[in-house]
């Protein structure tokens, strides 16, 4: 009868499960938040995007983007970034610039007015 720590402990059936499991993240998809940096220009009229996605092409790279949000998703081989963000002040999406160099993805969209999105309530 074996006692102690061997009998309570297969070794042999721990490294195959971790074989297995190593196995299987070399075969998937790695999935990684993107590195970015968001701030307001110098005259605070634009909100400036800023996102680092080294190795992917420009058309592997889907960028949306709300009054108040904006989505990245981007792939390459074995790698795919993705997240959302909330934007707190709101921007006017259908101005938006993006241009994408040297794996960043930089995207200027202008402030929303503080009056543009009024909406005109009739008085009963």
């Amino acid at each position: 009868m074996e006692s102690g720590w061997s009998s309570q402990f297969n070794v042999n059936g721990f490294l195959n499960q971790i074989w297995i499991f190593w196995g299987n993240m070399m075969t998937e998809t790695l999935r990684l938040s993107p590195i970015i940096c968001a701030y307001p220009d110098d005259n605070y009229e634009n909100y400036l995007i800023e996102i680092v996605l080294p190795g992917v092409d420009k058309k592997n790279i889907s960028f949306k983007l709300t009054e108040d949000s904006f989505y990245v998703a981007a792939s390459k081989e074995g790698v795919q970034y993705l997240d959302s963000y909330s934007i707190c002040c709101p921007v006017n999406p259908e101005k938006a610039v993006a241009k994408y160099s040297n794996g960043v993805l930089k995207v200027t969209v202008p402030y929303q007015q503080p009056l543009e999105k009024l909406v005109d309530v009739k008085i009963e």
